[in-house]
């Protein structure tokens, strides 16, 4: 199967006509007036028209009210509803349940317990999203976007039990490596393909999307039967 690769905060036709042409198969737009890929509603719902048809479009949000998500939906019509903040389980599936989009919740991780910990989401989103959580020291840094990795070994127990993308800190010279390691049958990235904050490079979008989908998949782990192969 090959790899399904997500390029987050598109903020113009160029950077979105490269991540379409090399394959892309989502695209993602935020809404979160402190990222530097901040987009209107009205910016995005021009570049989604563009990619609808052509990859899926998701809209990222941040612990945002009904009101942010009405007028994101309204305006934009997103195929999957992003959320990157602290909302719980149970705000997601109210999310579900009221806009009746698919949802891939954020969870940021630092070790395998905060892995298992998003199990909790579990029946409630219907992808989780892992990505990097910010060092202590990083008190301004963003949810996501901030071009920091975690121990991917940290995703070696949940492989098969639920439905994930991988991002943080991957770009085109490490994402085999990480899908390799991991497994991920999904990927995401945003800073790993700009030369600085909110501005995408055409050609780190291509290198990023082949790396990815030429990568090498971990086959899933499967129970012993006690017995020596033959």
């Amino acid at each position: 199967m090959t790899t399904e690769v997500k390029i987050c905060g598109l903020r113009d036709d160029t950077a979105l006509q490269a991540a379409l042409d090399a394959g892309a198969d989502y695209v993602g737009f935020v809404f979160f007036a402190r990222s530097p890929r901040n987009v209107t509603p009205a910016v995005a719902r021009g570049l989604a028209e563009k990619a609808r048809g052509h990859a899926k479009v998701v809209a990222l949000l941040v612990d945002p009210d009904d009101a942010l998500i009405e007028d994101v939906v309204t305006a934009v019509d997103p195929d999957i509803i992003q959320l990157h903040g602290a909302e719980t389980p149970e705000r997601v599936r109210e999310i579900a349940g009221r806009f009746g989009r698919p949802i891939m919740k954020a969870v940021a991780v630092t070790d395998a317990a905060d892995v298992e910990a998003a199990l909790a989401y579990a029946g409630a989103a219907d992808r989780i999203l892992f990505d990097a959580k910010a060092l202590p020291s990083e008190g301004s840094a963003l949810p996501g976007g901030n071009g920091v990795a975690f121990d991917w070994r940290a995703l070696a127990g949940v492989n098969g039990r639920i439905d994930f993308m991988l991002a943080g800190g991957l770009n085109p010279g490490n994402v085999a490596e990480a899908v390799r390691l991991t497994g991920a049958r999904a990927v995401d990235v945003s800073s790993g393909v700009e030369t600085k904050p909110g501005e995408k490079d055409a050609d780190l979008i291509r290198r990023f999307i082949s790396a990815a989908k030429t990568a090498k998949q971990t086959p899933e782990r499967r129970p012993s039967s006690g017995a020596k192969d033959q």
